[in-house]
């Protein structure tokens, strides 16, 4: 789903926002912290797809998803505990009906579910009026997931600590071929799992564009877990005119190849498997959630 609005009204009181994918450009686990997080190192791109959150806000407090994301438990869904959270930080007695239209794949690596809980974050504070900062909203957020940071600060990123210390990057605006082998994989089973590898050494962002290890640690793990990522990745080598090695992205389960010219990437993906599933999406460095 191309995300050319910010947002929009559908309804006198109805918002529709964009909550856009991410994918790793590469991810280098340094190591495990006292906490149970990890120290890493990677690049955040944004893309130009994504799914899509519609809020309707009432005075009565009761915060309810009213249609989507129905493989995730309303009490588990992070657009639900996003909500409460702020709500909670600002002792607002506004309520909102959440409605989600999801594309984004999960289990897949690609960041949905942090990006909605960003996307209700930022949303609700406008649309509360609760006057919260892009700092108290990162922090809320850090409480939610890793990832929540990157599309509150809405721009592809260097990040270092557990995904929190961002440094704002302008990448090229190519084309990414997305693909799904349609199977999950929990991130939590990939930072459990034995094939976890470590990259100790610390990058440097000045030489970000010729990483001696363009490597992504949880490689090895999510093949171990399903080893339709490999082959994935193993016939993504037979497409042309791509612009850089087939890469997995965050933890999985969801790979991904790069191309200059959108008619090259769009060949490829008519060309997938039946068994697969996948996406063009353009390169964005600003999240469609800010202004440009």
């Amino acid at each position: 789903m191309s995300l050319q609005l910010r947002k929009r009204k559908v309804a006198s009181t109805v918002k529709i926002w964009h909550s856009p994918a991410k994918i790793n450009l590469f991810l280098h686990i340094n190591s495990k912290r006292e906490d149970g997080y990890h120290n890493i190192q990677t690049i955040f791109q944004l893309l130009d797809y994504g799914d899509e959150l519609r809020f309707d806000i009432h005075n009565d407090k009761v915060i309810k998803r009213t249609s989507g994301n129905e493989g995730v438990a309303e009490k588990q869904d992070l657009i639900i505990k996003a909500a409460k959270a702020l709500q909670r930080a600002t002792g607002t007695t506004q309520g909102a009906n959440i409605a989600v239209v999801k594309n984004i794949p999960i289990g897949s690596g690609l960041g949905g579910a942090s990006s909605n809980a960003a996307v209700a974050l930022i949303a609700l504070n406008q649309l509360w009026q609760t006057q919260c900062s892009q700092q108290q909203l990162t922090k809320i957020g850090l409480t939610l997931g890793a990832d929540v940071p990157i599309f509150i600060a809405g721009h592809s990123a260097w990040a270092e600590g557990v995904g929190e210390m961002l440094t704002p990057i302008t990448l090229p605006l190519h084309y990414f071929l997305v693909v799904s082998i349609n199977k999950p994989i929990p991130t939590q089973k990939i930072f459990s799992h034995k094939a976890l590898t470590l990259t100790p050494r610390i990058a440097k962002i000045a030489n970000f564009p010729a990483l001696h290890n363009p490597h992504n640690d949880c490689l090895d793990a999510a093949i171990a877990l399903e080893s339709g990522v490999l082959e994935a990745l193993n016939y993504l080598k037979s497409a042309k005119n791509y612009h850089y090695q087939p890469r997995m992205t965050g933890t999985g389960s969801c790979v991904f190849l790069e191309f200059k010219h959108e008619k090259d990437a769009q060949i490829a993906l008519n060309n997938l498997p039946k068994k697969w599933s996948g996406f063009v999406a353009k390169a964005l460095n600003t999240s469609p959630i800010h202004p440009v």
